[in-house]
């Protein structure tokens, strides 16, 4: 959606004009991520309105702890895989939040010195963060130095948890008003908050042609096409459900997006030579959105991100093995709307399907329940925000 828009309003389009363009820095944390994609829809959306901005979109946790960034992400990866529940324990935990008070006011400490240096170096207008993490580091650097740099909290994930509140932020940018209700009983002040929505990439609104997509897939358009992924990382059950999908009743086609896992990519790539089902294996795709767009439903875990470019394309979802903590809450916000099923045994995954393929009028309620509650203008508001400040 170009600048000059109904969607932009004309003041102020009027007083950028007449302003410099704006410096902004996105900070996320790890590079296949949700956090990470949410920064580059965010950045998009800005050049979109104004071309002449200056965008540093940056790992925080690279950038301030390079050798600790790679430990903790591998003992991250670890514990969801071999022990979730001591994830789940952990996640919000108020206990284990008041317990870790001083050392997380440490660290933010000792990462001021190169805080500082790069704001002095960039001199931005604002600041973004789409993780809890770069988020306190920037609002407890805010009261120390008593800098008055907007900082902006951009949430990817139904819950809000604690490690997001500090007095310094200037604006929340939350994925639905059921999320900023839940910030404002953790003390937020309403007018800090903003129900815009997950920033994803605005591709996914614009309009394709299916039967071109269709033919650039080499796919039927009379067979059902199912997509199964596992975010960027490719985690999940995910041979387990390729392998259940062997004894659906339907003819079916199957997408799968293994992401930057080569070893499920291998693995699959050797199975799905015995399979009879007609399967089209895909790493990393720069081009999800076509994949949803002719997608009868969706297996996939809630991530953030994912879920609201699911909810945009108005896409029946079934959900599988959610990571406790912000997956499961993911998980329990899009079945409590009604706009995806939860799988508990992924060797079942024909059934599920078989089930939904039969039953139209339930696809069609989990379809009309996805876009009731989608937001898809979410970067682009974010970004109007953003120059406007």
């Amino acid at each position: 959606m170009p600048p000059g828009s109904g969607f932009f309003s004309g003041t102020l389009q009027g007083r950028q004009d007449l302003m410099p363009a704006k410096r902004v820095i996105l900070m996320y944390i790890s590079e296949v991520s949700g956090h990470r994609s949410a920064t580059m829809a965010i950045e998009k959306a800005i050049k979109t309105f104004e071309p002449k901005s200056e965008i540093l979109n940056i790992n925080a946790f690279n950038y301030t702890n390079p050798i600790s960034e790679k430990v903790v992400n591998r003992i991250y990866m670890e514990v969801i895989k071999r022990t979730p529940k001591i994830w789940d324990y952990l996640y919000d935990n108020p206990g284990v939040v008041k317990s870790l008070e001083k050392i997380k006011q440490h660290i933010h400490k000792s990462n001021s010195p190169k805080l500082k240096k790069l704001f002095d170096e960039f001199n931005p207008d604002i600041v973004v963060c789409t993780q809890a993490y770069p988020c306190g580091m920037v609002a407890d650097y805010k009261k120390t130095y008593g800098v008055s740099l907007p900082l902006v909290a951009v949430l990817t994930d139904y819950i809000p948890h604690s490690y997001w509140v500090y007095d310094t932020v200037d604006y929340y940018i939350t994925p639905s008003e059921d999320v900023s209700a839940r910030l404002e009983k953790k003390g937020v002040i309403p007018s800090k908050i903003k129900s815009f929505g997950i920033p994803f990439d605005h591709k996914f609104n614009q309009p394709l042609d299916r039967k071109e997509v269709f033919r650039k897939l080499n796919l039927d358009p009379q067979k059902p096409v199912v997509l199964i992924m596992g975010g960027g990382q490719g985690l999940g059950p995910i041979k387990t459900i390729v392998k259940s999908l062997e004894k659906s009743e339907y003819d079916i086609q199957e997408l799968i997006v293994t992401g930057t896992n080569k070893k499920l990519y291998r693995s699959l790539k050797r199975k799905i030579k015995h399979y009879k089902k007609d399967i089209r294996l895909f790493g990393f795709v720069e081009n999800i959105h076509e994949l949803m767009r002719v997608s009868k439903v969706i297996i996939s875990k809630p991530g953030g991100v994912t879920t609201a470019e699911v909810l945009s394309m108005g896409l029946p979802m079934v959900i599988i093995k959610p990571i406790p903590g912000q997956e499961v809450n993911n998980t329990n916000f899009l079945t409590s709307k009604g706009a995806a099923i939860k799988m508990d045994e992924p060797k079942e995954a024909h059934q599920v399907i078989d089930e939904l393929l039969k039953d139209k009028a339930k696809l069609g309620r989990l379809a009309q329940a996805a876009a009731k509650i989608a937001k898809p203008n979410a970067s682009l508001e974010i970004a109007k925000l953003l120059l406007s400040l």
